[in-house]
């Protein structure tokens, strides 16, 4: 499923094609995607404009004059392509690489939009799904409503992760997965993160606090290189496994800096370290990191 780097990059290519424009056509090839479409959803879309082009942990929010919003998940193999009126594809792609991907037999929605652009969302597996709803009540949303903070916004302070994990003994990366703490970090970025940070994924949660509530010198240090990795892989167009692309039709990059993730019995890279990088179960979820380097005690 694409992670919050991969929704960002999808949501930067989509935005030339809808941000300002109105949907002068909204086909719809089946009646439902995960979900069965929203009433009147064709009808609540045609004419309406495109106000912003925001992004929630893993959703796309389109803000529209209509004081609604519609809300975008692509599932675990939902795509767009975005044809521009001057002929070039600005698709956010494929960072989906195997399968029927692509394929028009799997193209759901077509929005035509006043500027020009065709917007075609695919879905080989239709995990994906769209929904509207008030403006107003996005927050309280069956979406929303107790998602936790964003990763790449102010929110994220070491003093926030000192609250959010503390007294916590579920292990690290499951608190990181945890949407009701921190909203949109997926499993590859958690991976990536707590190796540089040099942070075992079974330390209890909660020794990221001191006792009086106060971040760990760790908790700080973990706090800054999520937001690194977050940032550097949006940079890089996401990353592109068996099943993600982006918009213009590319291939994301970071996988290649992967330092943990899917690298079982390569070289550990960091710095001075002589380990090398295993796979351990958790959750049901695959955890990759390096045991010589990144070590349990948070203090």
């Amino acid at each position: 499923m694409p992670e919050l780097p991969e929704v960002e990059t999808v949501r930067l290519g989509l935005a030339p094609a809808l941000v300002g424009a109105r949907f002068s056509r909204v086909i719809l090839r089946r009646p439902n995607l995960r979900f069965a479409f929203p009433e009147r959803f064709a009808e609540r879309l045609e004419g309406r404009t495109v106000t912003e082009l925001a992004r929630r942990a893993k959703y796309l929010v389109a803000g529209l004059d209509s004081r609604e919003s519609l809300i975008m998940h692509l599932g675990m193999s939902g795509r767009f392509d975005v044809a521009l009126p001057d002929g070039r594809n600005l698709s956010p792609g494929d960072f989906y690489l195997d399968g029927a991907l692509g394929n028009a037999k799997h193209d759901h929605v077509v929005l035509a939009m006043s500027n020009g652009s065709t917007v075609t969302y695919n879905d080989v597996r239709r995990f994906g799904f769209m929904d509207l709803v008030a403006t107003e009540d996005l927050g309280a949303s069956r979406h929303f409503a107790g998602m936790g903070i964003e990763p790449l916004s102010d929110a994220l302070t070491p003093q926030a992760v000192a609250r959010l994990f503390r007294g916590r003994i579920t292990p690290l990366k499951a608190a990181l997965l945890d949407q009701r703490l921190i909203a949109g970090l997926g499993n590859i970025y958690v991976c990536e993160a707590l190796h540089r940070a040099g942070l075992h994924p079974q330390a209890p949660a909660g020794s990221l606090a001191k006792p009086d509530g106060t971040p760990t010198r760790q908790a700080k240090r973990l706090t800054k290189v999520i937001v690194e990795v977050l940032t550097e892989a949006v940079a890089a167009g996401g990353s592109t496994l068996r099943d993600y692309v982006h918009t213009d039709g590319g291939a994301g990059a970071f996988q290649h800096a992967f330092r943990v993730y899917d690298r079982v019995g390569h070289a550990c890279g960091a710095k001075g370290c002589t380990g090398t990088i295993e796979r351990i179960v958790q959750s049901g979820r695959s955890t990759f990191f390096c045991a010589t380097c990144q070590v349990k005690s948070t203090k």
